[in-house]
Order: structure tokens, then C-alpha cells, then sequence
């Protein structure tokens, strides 16, 4: 089974970026990751977002009235 996410952060660092993951049962991962792999990152998330905007946002399809 999957762990929760609790919290994550990213600070820049001499090699790229540092990205720090936290689990609601406080386990934590560190891992480096370059400007490239952050911005691929981004763009899946956004992607994955705007894939799932509707359904989480509730929002209907209009529909005419008459």
C-alpha cells in the first residue's frame, strides 16, 4: 500500500534542486533533481490536474434551457 503524502519541499542546492518528501508516518526521501526533471515534473502534475479539474471542482457541462 502507498504511503500518504504529508508534505514536500524543494530549495535550490549546489546540485539543482533538493526535493524533501514527508509521509504522514514521518518518513522523508531526498532526492536531487535538475531544472529539466522538475519542469517535467510540473507539467505532469499540471496535466494530470487539468485532466482531473472537472470532476474535482464539480463542475457540470452547460446545458440549454429551451
Amino acid at each position: 500500500m502507498a504511503d500518504t503524502l504529508s508534505a514536500f519541499e524543494i530549495v535550490p542546492s549546489a546540485e539543482g534542486y533538493l526535493l524533501t518528501i514527508t509521509t504522514e508516518a514521518g518518513d522523508s526521501i531526498e532526492l536531487v533533481a535538475s531544472y529539466e526533471q522538475l519542469d517535467l515534473i510540473s507539467e505532469e502534475i499540471d496535466r494530470q490536474l487539468d485532466t482531473d479539474e472537472e470532476e474535482e471542482l464539480g463542475v457540470e457541462e452547460d446545458q440549454d434551457e429551451g
